[in-house]
């Protein structure tokens, strides 16, 4: 029987990654990721990020050509292709389906300004009740900006773009997006199950600037004959998925069910959870866009919480605070010795700049309750990942207000998730198992498009060979103290965040 491969790409603002899966054993055969060293991000002003989408398309090629190198992958056994991206940037192209500018990317802030103004003057129940967050530093945003501030460019626009959908469309020179990209550019109105009218008109736009709307799994458009022989591939394969970084990262741990959670704690962290009924927090302290598997008929919203101060305060602790030349694992080994709760230590891990979760407050890191009599410091290194910990915590308390119930946490076994304190004191006060898996979100792309084009009937039979590394249950028997741990933490933020 003939070979048949599945490729994710990986749009990221640091590289592009590219993935072959074997469709029929789910194995992958290849990875590759370029550039080797950090791609550019063009910073003209403070605030500002760009990047040119030549770049992307130039940077996957390589990674694509590497992979099929590596694997001795043909072009016709190519039986797909899924798009994961880094979310919420502009690409404005004409009708020539050239870019006019650099794309403003997600960590770009320009648009701040025009987002809180939308928020204010169309009011924030008008946007919270349709858009589900306030319209904030999103693509919509960015797009307003551009218009004020670059008017001719913004009259020769054609199209408008999330980076997902420009790689989509050099591969095959059909403009379409998603719901669920409409949704995290603030473009997509929950209420009414359509384009975000209000917004766009708010804005003065043109609904003619967004894309065609194709389902997230579904043979969205097919590999065109110059991109074909531009990349070795053969003409006619369905490019069949397409997701936002974040939504596809869930999806490569196959999590699609209410309850369910997806995280990641890197140098910032993630929590990103399934809800079932369209819901909002009404303090905009996490965001909501369309999950990955979000119907007319079926709500599915993927509820965000961004934490920035993760793995940056760890590595900080180590750098300044743990003995010189220690390795993470050594520092594990230290805090071991330390009990639940760090004998009164905690730390206000939010020294990363201001926190969504916190309504845009920059606290800064803080420690209390030091005993210079009793105090180590493996007490403030277990006090920092507890502190991590609980700062997921108090934002998954806002998912819970919302109504999710969480019951189960998939990760990837890598970066924080390392830590056995971490894990063990996530699980603990959670309350929630803690599943951890092998996978990346270039796997995800490829199964996503197994799925979009009929290879799979569904996520279980794609990620049935998804592997398990281990279950950390929480710990029953010291549960009650790490819960008042937790308790004490809270009650520090608040009074130092002012809550």
């Amino acid at each position: 029987m003939a070979k048949k491969y599945l490729v994710g790409l990986d749009i990221g603002s640091s590289s592009v990654k590219a993935c072959l899966v074997d469709a029929e054993s789910g194995a992958t055969a290849a990875s590759a990721f370029y550039p080797k060293t950090e791609a550019p991000i063009i910073s003209v002003r403070t605030g500002w990020a760009e990047q040119e989408p030549q770049m992307w398309w130039e940077n996957m090629k390589l990674a694509l050509r590497e992979v099929m190198t590596e694997a001795g992958a043909k072009g016709e056994e190519v039986a797909a292709i899924g798009i994961s991206y880094q979310m919420h940037g502009l690409v404005c192209v004409d009708k020539d389906l050239n870019p006019l500018r650099p794309a403003i990317i997600w960590c770009d802030s320009r648009a701040v300004p025009y987002g809180e103004r939308a928020f204010s003057e169309l009011g924030e129940e008008k946007c919270l009740s349709h858009l589900l967050n306030s319209p904030g530093n999103f693509t919509a945003a960015k797009l307003a900006w551009v218009k004020e501030n670059e008017p001719d460019l913004y009259n020769r626009i054609y199209k408008i773009m999330l980076p997902g959908d420009y790689i989509a469309m050099r591969l095959s020179g059909t403009v379409n997006t998603t719901v669920g990209g409409l949704s995290e550019g603030m473009l997509w109105d929950f209420k009414e199950n359509t384009p975000a009218r209000f917004l766009t008109e708010y804005y003065g736009f043109g609904e003619s600037l967004l894309p065609d709307i194709v389902p997230t799994f579904s043979v969205q458009s097919e590999v065109s004959q110059a991109a074909a022989e531009e990349l070795g591939l053969k003409a006619g394969i369905p490019i069949s998925y397409r997701a936002g970084d974040q939504p596809n990262n869930a999806v490569s741990l196959n999590v699609f069910n209410p309850g369910e959670i997806a995280s990641t704690a890197g140098t910032s962290g993630v929590v990103y959870g399934v809800l079932g009924e369209v819901n909002y927090d009404q303090r905009s302290r996490v965001n909501t866009f369309a999950h990955v598997n979000h119907q007319a008929d079926l709500t599915r919203l993927g509820v965000l919480l961004c934490i920035n101060g993760t793995g940056i305060l760890n590595a900080w602790i180590r750098r300044t605070v743990a003995p010189e030349g220690i390795s993470y694992a050594d520092m594990n080994v230290m805090m071991e010795k330390i009990p639940v709760g760090s004998e009164g230590v905690s730390v206000i891990p939010f020294g990363n700049g201001a926190e969504r979760v916190l309504e845009n407050r920059e606290t800064g890191c803080s420690i209390h309750g030091l005993n210079f009599n009793k105090h180590s410091k493996a007490h403030i290194m277990r006090a920092a990942q507890e502190g991590i910990v609980f700062s997921f915590c108090y934002g998954m308390e806002i998912m819970q207000q919302m109504g999710m119930d969480i019951h189960k946490i998939h990760a990837g076994k890598a970066n924080m998730f390392l830590s056995p304190i971490f894990r063990d004191t996530l699980a603990s006060v959670s309350g929630a198992a803690i599943e951890l898996y092998e996978t990346d979100g270039s796997v995800g792309a490829a199964k996503g498009a197994g799925m979009g084009c009929g290879l799979y009937k569904d996520n279980n039979e794609a990620f049935a060979t998804l592997k398990k590394l281990a279950v950390i249950e929480p710990d029953e028997a010291k549960r009650s103290e790490y819960l008042a741990a937790y308790a004490r933490w809270k009650e520090m933020l608040q009074k130092e965040a002012c809550l």
